[in-house]
């Protein structure tokens, strides 16, 4: 399983998951920028059985990757088209070489084309959705790709318990952060400043804050202006039952009582597991933030409807056609991995963009993971060193500054906050 980010790892080894129960879970991080720290991997809870990091270039060569019965790539569309690329050529003339498999982390509310594109050639391309599966297939179909790879299933972390409102503790309202939605310092901390108006008007309610990452850690998305960071800027001090929480998301949503986002995936979980569920239109509903994806679940609701009481809940038909509420989305991928492997030798793997059809985009994304149109490592200048260590001891200061600041949000953050709850 290769990955290149926090959530990734969560999307990628829930699908491995998934799709072969019985196998060795071998991960593979691919080092960039967001490769995640060792706080975000124990957040996600899956342990591997397997685990290393790797550049791109060093994928070509690798013998274990080779030898695997199945690949799922968990990663950025151009990686996943230079490895798809410079895999194909390597495995070429093999008897038996993996079955690929690739999708999206979370809802397609843009730039479908470009990330169908570039996953192309993968054997299987997976969609979360009906929805997905048609869009896809329809796309295939018309450049000549065979649209019989994309195979609907649903995202792999929707589980958990059916909600349940509890009376053994107090109502819960989670607000699910994102990285970059919304984007620009004013516009998140007014979105704080709803969330503790919201707790001054209800003190009977828990509100929660649920984090991606400490200041400093890298996820799928840059986080420019963290909220453990904005908080210190409320007009007024946060009230006593506004709290910051990190921890893994189903845990989160385990004491849920309504769960609010711009439009986190995590709207789908919580929806999945019945738990009232609010797309915030406070900022509009707009394509940038990706909040239009869910203007036919009737789940759109502002802060004023949230005080007021509002508890949203998605429409039935909706939600089927999210995939929503299935109880094995992975039986047809299993099968088709199982008809491709019966089949006999599979074909060589072969992207959709080519050096002939798309030179100079596939040349630029092969130089930029390391790789020659041959999809050979590229050489490295003796006079620059390598750049595989350099980027090797780069991570482990990384890690140690991530370990530090979680030390630091454990030992000084925690104590502050839980002064609110104490004041």
């Amino acid at each position: 399983m290769l990955a290149d980010s926090d959530t990734r790892w969560k999307w990628g080894a829930s699908v491995a998951r998934r799709l072969a129960p019985a196998h060795a879970l071998d991960a593979v991080f691919v080092v960039g920028r967001s490769t995640p720290t060792e706080r975000q991997l124990e957040e996600i809870g899956i342990v591997p059985d397997t685990r290393r990091e790797l550049r791109a270039a060093d994928l070509v060569d690798d013998q274990q990757l080779a030898d695997a019965d199945v690949v799922v790539f968990a990663l950025s569309g151009g990686t996943v088209l230079a490895l798809t690329h410079s895999l194909g050529l390597a495995w070429e003339g093999r008897a038996v070489r993996p079955i690929t498999v690739t999708g999206y982390v979370g809802v397609v509310y843009e730039k479908m084309v470009d990330g169908l594109m570039t996953r192309a050639g993968s054997d299987l391309v997976l969609a979360n959705s009906a929805y997905d599966a048609a869009r896809f297939g329809a796309a295939f179909e018309s450049i000549g790709v065979d649209p019989r790879s994309v195979v609907e299933c649903a995202l792999p972390f929707l589980d958990g318990d059916p909600y349940q409102p509890s009376t053994d503790r107090p109502f819960t309202l989670t607000f699910a952060i994102q990285p970059s939605v919304p984007k620009g310092k004013a516009a998140r901390l007014k979105l704080l400043e709803r969330a503790a108006r919201h707790a001054r008007l209800h003190p009977d309610r828990q509100v929660l804050i649920k984090l991606r990452s400490l200041p400093g850690e890298h996820t799928t998305h840059v986080e420019a202006d963290p909220y453990q960071l904005l908080v210190e800027e409320l007009a007024e001090p946060a009230p006593p039952n506004l709290e910051l929480v990190y921890g893994n998301m189903g845990e989160v949503l385990d004491r849920t009582d309504l769960l609010v986002t711009v439009s986190s995936t995590a709207a789908l979980e919580s929806m999945h597991r019945g738990i009232p569920t609010a797309i915030l239109t406070d900022f509009g509903v707009r394509e940038a933030h990706g909040n239009h994806y869910f203007i036919h679940s009737g789940c759109l609701a502002s802060w004023d409807d949230l005080d007021a009481g509002a508890l949203p809940r998605p429409r039935p038909e909706w939600t089927a056609a999210q995939g929503l509420g299935k109880t094995d989305p992975y039986a047809a991928a299993r099968a088709r991995i199982a008809a491709l492997r019966a089949a006999g030798p599979l074909p060589p793997l072969r992207p959709y963009y080519t050096p002939g059809r798309a030179g100079i985009y596939l040349g630029g994304l092969l130089e930029r993971h390391g790789l020659d149109e041959r999809g050979r490592p590229l050489p490295v200048p003796l006079e620059s060193g390598d750049p595989g260590r350099v980027r090797t001891a780069v991570r482990r200061v990384a890690r140690r500054g991530a370990a530090s600041l979680y030390k630091v949000g454990y030992q000084r953050v925690a104590p502050a906050l839980r002064k609110w709850g104490a004041a």
